[in-house]
């Protein structure tokens, strides 16, 4: 394979259709988006990069519209699509082309189940699997100015080049130690998971301390979550132009009744007031004028013995297991994942038991560790 590559730059649609000709007659593409995110809340598509260790197009979507041709060529039709990391890139396509690419592959996932580091960088990976250097000097480059430098292009052609190679090695790897359908399994995941409707209303469970808020403060926090995100995309705003999760959970938690209670909010700037006052205090007295029947339960706390003799119970299972696999723990589950099982395990109802290959491996040997811990599947009368 050459050390350099080739890349054709495409701003019509003429120049897309023979790009999109060339690329359906191959099996394997590597795909990677260029994008800006400074002072929105939808990322603003740069470049679309598409190709192979011949040739890479890179396509600018500021100036050429998705055809069908190119909705066939990332479609179930055209060819695997390998990718790096994602989950931004999905993001961009769902904007760009009104859907995500597929059939898809991704390497940092592949990396982590032939049992190496599971968030792997390109630059790494290229380096693990080809022996090869990728520079970084355009990683933060302004990828909307036109035209771009001949130094962007070929960084951004050096993002896909190598992929299908990666693939096709990780591919053989995968396969000796029958871990193939795994990541085929998660990898269609990823899909259906960014073709997914946003849930706005467990967003306020991302928060690492709203386990200190009681209910009702819950129930605030619930509301204020859910208006913050619906108005940073109807705006188009980051999320901390409008409002933090820290500011909107102090808010729940002082429950102010008036606009001199939430100015006395720790942290909240008169600007919020001024804009968003009424809106915000609403949100509280609706929360404040629900029966305590409809109210959030509490979340646990993450400093108590009983949660904690159960999560150290949970992990010691979850790294006996990835021992045996030669696995990150962190790949069979997430710390979220782990603390959802916790919070139901205390509030005794049922375990949320993992999905797919993960469950297969993973599901026995937590019930294992939470039944002698609190209570067994088919009983919840014991002691916690």
């Amino acid at each position: 394979m050459p050390t350099d590559v080739t890349w054709h730059f495409i701003e019509t649609e003429e120049a897309l259709e023979r790009a999109c000709a060339d690329l359906a007659t191959r099996e394997v593409i590597g795909v990677d988006t260029e994008f800006m995110r400074e002072t929105t809340f939808y990322p603003v598509p740069a470049l679309i990069q598409l190709g192979d260790a011949d040739v890479v197009y890179l396509i600018d979507p500021t100036v050429v519209a998705p055809t069908a041709s190119l909705r066939a060529l990332l479609g179930d039709a055209g060819p695997l699509k390998i990718l790096h990391a994602c989950s931004e890139d999905m993001e961009i396509f769902t904007l760009w082309a009104g859907d995500v690419p597929a059939p898809v592959v991704d390497t940092q996932l592949a990396h982590a189940l032939v049992g190496e580091e599971s968030s792997i960088s390109y630059q790494r990976l290229v380096d693990y699997w080809v022996e090869q250097h990728v520079p970084k000097g355009e990683t933060r480059s302004n990828w909307l100015q036109r035209p771009l430098s001949e130094e962007q292009c070929r960084y951004a052609a050096l993002d896909v080049v190598w992929l299908p190679l990666i693939w096709q090695r990780q591919q053989d790897r995968l396969r000796e130690q029958n871990r193939l359908e795994w990541l085929l399994e998660d990898c269609h995941a990823l899909v259906e998971a960014a073709r997914g409707v946003r849930d706005d209303e467990r967003w306020y469970l991302r928060h690492r301390n709203a386990w200190r808020l009681e209910p009702r403060q819950l129930a605030a926090f619930q509301r204020l979550c859910v208006w913050r995100e619906r108005a940073v995309r109807e705006r188009n705003l980051p999320r901390n132009w409008l409002a933090s999760d820290a500011i909107l959970m102090e808010i729940a938690a002082a429950l102010p009744a008036n606009r001199y209670e939430i100015s006395r909010v720790d942290g909240i700037k008169p600007t919020l007031i001024k804009r968003e006052g009424d809106t915000l205090l609403a949100l509280v007295q609706e929360a404040a004028l629900l029966d305590e029947s409809v109210l959030p339960t509490a979340l646990p706390s993450p400093i108590s013995d009983a949660y904690k003799k159960r999560m150290k119970a949970l992990k010691t299972a979850v790294n006996e297991r990835a021992g045996a696999l030669s696995l990150p723990g962190e790949v069979l589950v997430t710390r979220r994942e782990l603390e959802r099982w916790i919070s139901a395990d205390l509030q005794r109802t049922d375990w949320p038991c993992l999905g797919g290959w993960r469950g297969e491996v993973l599901n026995d040997a937590l019930i294992s560790a939470l039944s002698g811990k609190s209570r067994t599947p088919a009983s919840t009368s014991d002691e916690h």
